[in-house]
């Protein structure tokens, strides 16, 4: 039996067929595919694109309907009910599998880090959102749209954040920032101001803002504004996976905190232990781990749990899927035997 996983983003898609035994038959990777970007026939479009090559990859037959027995796709994007009922209404119609599940791709990142599925995941990429789930399997959700919805915390939000420190500091109206001079050299600029004309032109991107986290955790080790920048998006982050455990009344147990995406691979040990204070005082027992599998692997692991796999298929495809990624070299290393307490938390 075979599964068909997907997680889909704002800048690429990772695509992979494992089989129930957990072997990898084929992963690969493509353009965006979020609704919210390319519409949900680009999005359809991109999958089946990806999937045709893996098909080929894995040596099956293309021509074989359904193609697996089951699918998750884990898309961004997908945030209101009516966004998700659509996107699995597609899916459901590709043909592509038997049983078919679409959800937003907060869910592969707290399979990844929780093994038996229950707990908080705050996603920190280029977007920000956070799912919760109890042990008897309630749900809370947050609608996650940006600054509509009283978001900040994504990967463009820090940059600007960034941008806009540089500029201050430069002018007169902030504090003396090392961003002032970080921010512009990153883009083989040497002014904030030059880097604002340059955006306001048109001729960089305001998208490439996303770029900058990394450029503002580096800055943190040694400036209070860019340190600021980070305690921000922390307490951010804490505030959001307290808001999830408190509508699920959780306070009181061991529940796990998962915390991923782009953005938080990158993130300093300052950022996961002001979380963790701050999360404390609402949940003791809380336990936070920086989860560094890509989230493909949640949702591989999302269709072996359909499937009936064990926990042996389940470490095999971690492993196999972790090698393949570091081999496309887009920085996301293996997670590590132990970031809080080894890999997936037990819930």
């Amino acid at each position: 039996m075979i599964a068909l996983a997907v997680d889909g983003g704002g800048f690429k898609t990772d695509l992979a067929l494992v089989r129930s035994d957990g072997e990898l038959l084929s992963l690969v990777r493509g353009p965006m595919s979020s609704p919210h970007h390319v519409g949900l026939d680009g999005c359809i479009e991109v999958i089946d694109g990806l999937l045709a090559e893996a098909v080929a990859g894995a040596g099956l037959d293309a021509g074989a309907r359904p193609l697996t027995e089951v699918a998750h796709v884990l898309m961004a994007g997908a945030d209101l009910p009516d966004e998700e009922r659509e996107l699995t209404e597609a899916v459901d119609a590709s043909g592509w599998a038997a049983q078919t599940s679409a959800e937003n791709d907060t869910f592969a990142l707290l399979r990844a880090g929780s093994s038996n599925g229950w707990g908080v995941a705050v996603v920190c990429g280029a977007g920000f959102n956070c799912v919760g789930v109890s042990p008897d399997g309630r749900h809370a959700r947050f609608l996650a749209l940006g600054a509509i919805t009283g978001d900040w915390g994504g990967g463009y939000d820090v940059g600007l954040a960034a941008q806009m420190a540089a500029a201050r500091a430069a002018d007169g109206r902030g504090s003396s920032t090392s961003l002032e001079s970080a921010v512009p050299a990153h883009f083989g600029l040497t002014d904030p101001f030059e880097l604002a004309e340059e955006i306001h032109r048109g001729r960089v991107a305001a998208r490439r803002l996303n770029e900058l986290p990394p450029v503002v955790f580096a800055e943190s080790e040694h400036d209070e504004v860019a340190a600021g920048i980070v305690d921000r998006l922390a307490g951010e982050v804490g505030t959001f996976a307290a808001a999830a455990i408190e509508r699920l009344s959780l306070q009181d147990e061991q529940v796990p905190v998962v915390l991923g995406g782009g953005v938080m691979r990158g993130a300093p040990a300052r950022l996961i232990d002001v979380v963790a204070e701050q999360l404390s005082t609402v949940a003791p027992r809380a336990r936070v781990v920086l989860e560094l599998s890509p989230p493909i692997v949640g949702a591989a692991l999302l269709g072996l749990d359909e499937l009936g796999a064990g926990e042996e298929a389940q470490e095999r495809v971690r492993r196999e899927i972790e090698a393949a990624v570091a081999r496309l070299g887009d920085g996301a290393a293996p997670a590590p035997a132990a970031v809080e307490s080894g890999g997936p938390i037990d819930g």
